[in-house]
């Protein structure tokens, strides 16, 4: 399930980690696909990713970068290059 050219996330909605990266990408118009960990075939793959790991949330970047619940700072970090940039804006008179 990687290498779409999108973050993937692999979580479940009863999670605030999960809840919490859905927010940031959100809120910096990060495109992703979302994985529903509550699925048993998703679950294992998350944990196939993860190395073994069982933590959520589960990001996957597009280069093949994995990060496990990831704090805001290394979502940032990795995700950088995906956010779009701001541009100047110019002043009303």
């Amino acid at each position: 399930m990687t290498g779409t050219g999108r973050v993937q996330l692999y979580g479940a909605d009863w999670c605030d980690d999960t809840r919490g990266a859905i927010t940031w990408m959100n809120r910096h118009h990060v495109p992703f696909t979302g994985h529903d960990t509550t699925d048993d075939e998703v679950r294992a793959a998350a944990v196939e990713l993860a190395g073994g790991r069982t933590d959520i949330p589960v990001v996957v970047t597009p280069d093949g970068t994995v990060l496990v619940e990831p704090t805001v700072a290394e979502l940032a970090g990795a995700l950088a290059g995906l956010r779009p940039r701001r541009t100047a804006r110019s002043r009303c008179r």
